[in-house]
């Protein structure tokens, strides 16, 4: 059928070069409207980007949660562009755009009810930024997942586990979460004496050496402090320092008082004890039998 309607096509009539002319300039408004979507693309990224750069310059909002809304409004816009990007294609083709925008709407609503695990995620993701719940470079712990947020969107929550894996959260599985980088964070150390030693003089020369590391240290808001007696072990007194620290440096904190007490404690010939196992061996016995 349709190889007898092209045979009967008078092609001797049909005006070629009107096609190629008309192709030529189909192409050219294509990559015409292509360079208008980056260059529109483009600049507006980086009106957003001062907008939220002045916003938090003037401290009406942090630098994590201006980085996270960023983000976000960053893709929304993309979105919107792409979506006015292939409508305007479909307008060079004389597509009618009128039935595509009212079916939407119904798939849209189709799709809602289809797919209810993405629209939770959407859901719990709005109110997760709603209520500030987290920021991009937060610590946090949601589930079986502890790490830094990288991405936070309406869908899903990107959050870097300290070995380096990426984790891609659902926003709907986020039913719990603990945010460590809300405040100051608590450094805390546990030092093992002896039980030979004296308590008095050990807490003495810990506490001169978490004075002069709080001399030290910026990051340190309050403490160190040696707050006496925690527990008695098997083998060893232990003594407990707090302190208060910046976010994320309760660590370095940790690691630089565990290193100057154990020299403290070593230059003062204090021990810090480690398990001991002892054998006893007994001696055997010959005994002499005597057969008569």
């Amino acid at each position: 059928m349709y190889l007898g309607a092209i045979s009967n096509l008078n092609f001797g009539n049909f005006d070629w070069e009107v096609l190629f002319i008309d192709a030529g300039l189909l192409i050219l408004q294509i990559i015409g409207i292509y360079i208008v979507f980056l260059v529109v693309r483009s600049v507006g990224n980086r009106v957003i980007s001062k907008s939220f750069d002045r916003a938090s310059k003037r401290h009406d909002v942090s630098v994590n949660r201006a980085k996270t809304l960023e983000g976000l409004t960053k893709n929304v816009f993309s979105y919107v562009l792409i979506f006015i990007f292939f409508v305007t294609i479909l307008q060079l083709f004389e597509y009618d755009i009128a039935p595509l925008l009212a079916g939407a709407g119904v798939v849209g609503l189709a799709i809602g009810f289809g797919a209810q695990g993405l629209v939770s995620d959407v859901v719990t993701g709005f109110f997760i930024l709603l209520e500030k719940q987290l920021d991009i470079g937060d610590y946090v712990t949601t589930g079986n997942y502890s790490g830094i947020v990288e991405q936070v969107g309406l869908r899903t929550t990107q959050i870097r586990s300290f070995d380096g894996t990426l984790n891609y959260l659902p926003n709907r599985e986020i039913t719990s979460l603990s945010n460590h980088s809300r405040g100051n964070m608590r450094a805390l150390v546990d030092i093992g004496i002896s039980y030979d030693d004296n308590i008095d003089e050990a807490i003495h020369i810990m506490q001169s050496v978490c004075d002069k590391i709080a001399a030290e240290e910026d990051t340190i808001e309050e403490g160190p402090n040696v707050i006496g007696v925690q527990s008695l072990g098997s083998s060893d007194v232990v003594l407990r320092i707090i302190a208060k620290t910046k976010n994320m440096e309760q660590w370095g904190v940790e690691r630089k008082l565990r290193k100057a007490i154990k020299e403290a404690l070593d230059a003062n010939g204090i021990e810090i004890p480690f398990p001991h196992q002892v054998f006893i061996q007994k001696p055997n016995e010959e005994k002499e039998v005597s057969r008569g």
